[in-house]
Formats: C-alpha cells, sequence, structure tokens
C-alpha cells in the first residue's frame, strides 16, 4: 500500500491539497478514482482515509482532495478558512476538478505503470455527488460517474437563509459538530441562480452516455432518498443501489472509530462498477 500527499496551487491564494492511494499489489491496470467530500466535508472526515485505503485494496487508485474553497486549509482537519467557504461555489468547484485532472496528466506526478490515467472514474458524496455528475456528465475524460447518498438538486439554501443575505450580504449555517457558524454569501447563491440550467443535476443525467452508479442509505435524509430515486429514473444509463439500514454516511461517524457493514456495502458496490470493463 502507498499513500502519498500532494497540493496544487491554483493562484490567487488557493490551494488543492490531496493524497493518492495505490497498491501494486492489487494487480495490473487500475482505474484512476476522484473522491468528493461534499458539503461541510473533507477529505480526512471520518471514513475516507478508510475508503481510499480499502478501494487500492480492491485495485481502483484514489485520490482523496479537499477543494480549496471548502474551509479547511493546512489544518486539514479544521476549518480555519471559513472565508473561503463562504464564497465556495459550484463553478469553483469543477474548476478543482479541471485543475486536478490537468495536474494527472501533466506527468508532474509520476504514476505506477499499473495505473491507466486513462480510465477515470469520479465520486462524490452528498453534495460532491452533485459535483461529480456536472463535471462528468459528458466529459470525454470521464469513464464512469459514482454517487453516494448524492444530492439531486444544487441549491441547498432555504428561503429564511437566502433573505438573511439578501438583506447583509451573508447568512449562517450552523455546523453542529464543531459548533461553528458557517457563512454563505451572496457569490454562492448568485452561482446558483444565474447557472440553472448548466447545474440542472436531472438533465445532465437524462442527456448522458456515461455510466453512472448511484448508492443511496436506505435511512438516509427522505430529500436524498427521494432525489436518488428521481435521479435513477432521469438518466439513460444508471444503476441504483439501496444500502439496508444505511445512514448519510454510511453509519459512520468523525471522527472514525470504525467501519460498519452499510461502509463496507458501498466499497465493495464501487470497486465492482469501476472496476468493470467498458468499451
Amino acid at each position: 500500500m502507498r499513500q502519498e500527499a500532494f497540493s496544487i496551487e491554483l493562484g490567487e491564494g488557493l490551494t488543492l491539497r490531496g493524497n493518492v492511494h495505490t497498491d501494486e499489489a492489487a494487480g495490473a491496470d487500475q482505474p484512476l478514482l476522484l473522491f468528493c467530500h461534499g458539503f461541510k466535508g473533507f477529505k480526512d472526515w471520518g471514513s475516507f482515509p478508510y475508503v481510499a485505503d480499502e478501494l487500492a485494496k480492491r485495485g481502483v487508485t484514489t485520490i482523496r482532495f479537499n477543494f480549496s474553497c471548502n474551509g479547511v486549509g493546512e489544518s486539514l482537519t479544521e476549518f480555519d478558512e471559513l472565508e473561503k467557504f463562504g464564497r465556495n461555489t459550484y463553478a469553483r468547484e469543477l474548476a478543482d476538478l479541471q485543475a486536478l485532472v490537468e495536474w494527472i496528466d501533466s506527468g508532474e506526478f509520476v504514476w505506477p505503470d499499473y495505473v491507466d490515467k486513462s480510465r477515470l472514474y469520479v465520486l462524490g458524496h452528498s453534495k460532491g455527488g452533485g459535483d461529480a455528475i456536472l463535471f462528468g456528465a459528458g466529459n470525454p475524460r470521464v469513464a464512469g460517474i459514482v454517487t453516494w447518498n448524492g444530492i439531486a438538486d444544487v441549491n441547498l439554501f432555504d428561503a429564511g437563509l437566502r433573505k438573511q443575505i439578501a438583506e447583509t450580504g451573508v447568512g449562517y449555517i450552523a455546523n453542529a459538530r464543531t459548533g461553528q457558524d458557517m457563512p454563505i454569501t451572496r457569490t454562492v447563491i448568485e452561482d446558483v441562480d444565474q447557472n440553472r440550467e448548466a447545474y440542472d443535476i436531472l438533465a445532465k443525467v437524462s442527456s448522458m452516455e456515461t455510466p453512472l452508479c448511484i448508492l443511496s442509505g436506505e435511512k438516509d435524509f427522505v430529500r436524498l432518498v427521494e432525489g436518488a430515486k428521481r435521479i435513477h429514473q432521469a438518466a439513460k444509463h444508471s444503476e441504483l443501489h439501496w444500502i439496508e439500514g444505511g445512514d448519510h454516511t454510511w453509519n459512520t461517524r468523525h471522527p472514525f472509530a470504525g467501519t460498519s457493514p452499510q461502509l463496507e456495502a458501498v466499497i465493495e458496490q464501487t470497486a465492482a462498477f469501476v472496476r468493470t470493463p467498458r468499451t
């Protein structure tokens, strides 16, 4: 097993930090998977390092990374860049994914010869599932998409928050785990509202040829359970797998205290989908 940290300077004070997990013992022709965290998530949250290791053991070289404006800086585990969190848009996250792919192709990182960079998959948890679809849909560089309890609608902001932002320029969402008030600025709302067509997840999946694997916990939030059904119904090429008893984080917590049957199930299903040969 090999794990290597990296960082990509994006300019304007932004840095994309990540870790590559790979295992030579898992065999040749390994696909490459990008793991997108969700809203108020980060690459070192709870089970994510364990997930990346387990996928690597199954022959899926995995990159877990922090979006450059996710609010977590050099600490890697604390929201110490709340100003950046407050202006984190889908446009920024999609640009981060493009920068990551360009870095993969640049030759800056020496990839083992058992990794097949041409077989690139994108996985996203929760809001990251939306990013995975928006980035991967119709993208010739992406062989397939996986969502873990992914969103079906990019608008995560209720009327009360929108009113607060309209009146003062910034609103706040509580982080129950850390006790912090997480800022959301007008820039974020404008990005959602001005790109409704471009960010229409159901429209994206209905027209894309890209294979899609939807993994949804039966005990996840109702809007996400219903959203998974809508995405599957709309998609041209999708498979939907219900995880019995699975909640939003597959019955695991932060800090990570151990795996669960639900987490093991999604790891196995993800590896099976990504490892399936495609023409």
